[in-house]
């Protein structure tokens, strides 16, 4: 089941970066989550899937939390159907929901109540003949795998609860309320918070019963590094916030972790640095693609800590001619012009941005309108400075002329895509493995016994 599991896990991971990427360039507010009820919808399921894969490993290892599993895979599919009804029933109001049709909707509930009805009731009738499995130590791999689904899992619940809390409630008193942000910054950072913590050291630890000050000794410089990493970023950024520095050193421990990993696997401190690229090469792919699932994990953490703790946003209004400072570059809106599409008109307008007086880079931002439905959208202006990029999107004009126009400097954000993508690339790394490949087994000639031998027997 692992193939398949870990297979769409990494589609859906190719999915959400796709969508959030999306909506940062395309609806022009210069954020890349919201917790928008359809986004909910996606990663909820990712995270039971993440929590699925790590728990497959042990039912296959140590042939232990079998009911688990199985119930775990049940709510992971249950989750993935519930997210096709709320994009596509149209009980939500969304820029990402694809439909409004109330009969798609009944229809896709039927399939939910049956597969998913169907699921559990099968799961009580037979779970019962699921033996137990092999016996293990809190403080073993299997234990640091128990410890993950929970902390997923709980974290899956609360975003579960505050995506439909505001639908159950309108539907049962009237009353409509809205569950922000907030809400969901602060619970779901606080749940993930010790899953960074203990992550880098499950792989460390023996199965059935482990040492954990053997991995803490293991995991020692990984720490000291991360630590003068975190700090040094922080100091060196300047005016944030503390607990930007405890991120930063949360995804520079899970970068260095995952490297440590791969170091012990290959044995590069017993047997010297030629030997330990021979084992390093000869290890299962599958090592690898735990190694970059929890490095591209670390990369996208230290993007979201660095985007949100130290980005800037200017909003003013601009004319042709105008310019503004945004940090060491300067914004100058060149000119204006309106133009017609084959199915939209817009507003748009021609930016420049200098560095000491000169022209770095130039950008176009546009407001349109697809007149079909009367949609309008906003074409963003992005300049891409290494990992940083420069965000530019234009708003409607006052009768003076001038545009609202807002500026953000996004520092290292496509830290955040690309930890998805060095996740992706590690999901299928693991893939390749031939342990993984599934094929039927060849046949071979039966061998024919010597006349004699066959003589004897008789």
């Amino acid at each position: 089941m692992r193939p398949w599991t870990l297979l769409a896990w990494t589609f859906l991971t190719a999915g959400i970066a796709m969508g959030s990427y999306w909506a940062y360039y395309e609806l022009g507010w210069g954020g890349w989550w919201f917790w928008d009820p359809v986004e909910n919808a996606s990663f909820m399921p990712w995270l039971a899937g993440t929590a699925l894969l790590h728990s497959a490993l042990v039912m296959e290892k140590r042939d232990a939390l079998k009911i688990w599993t199985v119930l775990l895979a049940i709510m992971t599919f249950s989750l993935s159907l519930l997210g096709t009804f709320l994009v596509r029933s149209g009980v939500l109001t969304s820029v990402h929901a694809f439909a409004s049709d109330p009969s798609r909707g009944v229809f896709i509930l039927v399939i939910l109540s049956i597969f998913i009805g169907g699921a559990f009731a099968l799961f009580a009738l037979r779970s019962a003949s699921l033996a137990p499995g092999g016996l293990f130590q809190p403080v073993s791999r299997e234990g640091a795998l128990v410890l993950n689904n929970v902390i997923l899992v709980v974290a899956t619940g609360a975003i579960l609860t505050g995506t439909l809390y505001p639908l159950l409630l309108e539907s049962l008193t009237g009353e409509k309320i809205s569950v922000g942000a907030p809400f969901f910054n602060i619970a779901f950072s606080w749940l993930m918070a010790p899953l960074f913590v203990v992550l880098p050291f499950g792989p460390l630890l023996a199965w059935k019963r482990g040492d954990l000050k053997a991995a803490s000794r293991r995991l020692g410089l990984a720490f000291a590094l991360s630590l003068c990493l975190g700090v040094a970023v922080w100091v060196a950024r300047g005016d944030g916030p503390m607990l930007a520095a405890l991120g930063l050193i949360a995804g520079f421990w899970l970068v260095t972790g995952a490297l440590v990993d791969l170091w012990q696997r290959a044995g590069f401190a017993k047997a010297g640095f030629a030997n330990g690229l021979r084992r390093l090469a000869g290890l299962p792919r599958s090592a690898f693609g735990t190694m970059l699932a929890h490095l591209g994990l670390g990369v996208s953490v230290l993007g979201v800590v660095l985007t949100t703790a130290w980005s800037t946003e200017h909003i003013l209004e601009m004319k042709p001619g105008d310019t503004t400072e945004n940090g060491v570059y300067t914004v100058r809106f060149d000119d204006e012009r309106a133009g017609r599409g084959p199915n939209y008109i817009e507003d748009a307008a021609h930016f420049s941005v200098l560095r000491d007086g000169v022209v770095v880079a130039e950008t176009n931002s546009a407001k349109r309108i697809y007149t079909a439905r009367q949609m309008p959208t906003t074409e963003a202006g992005i300049i891409t400075f290494g990992a940083s990029q420069l965000y530019i999107s234009i708003g409607d004009k006052n009768p003076e002329g001038e545009h609202v126009v807002r500026i953000w400097w996004k520092p290292w954000i496509l830290f955040i895509w690309g930890g998805a993508v060095v996740m992706m690339i590690g999901g299928f790394v693991s893939l390749s493995d031939r342990r993984l490949r599934i094929g039927a087994p060849s046949k071979r000639a039966r061998p024919i016994a010597a006349p004699g031998i066959l003589e004897a027997a008789e």
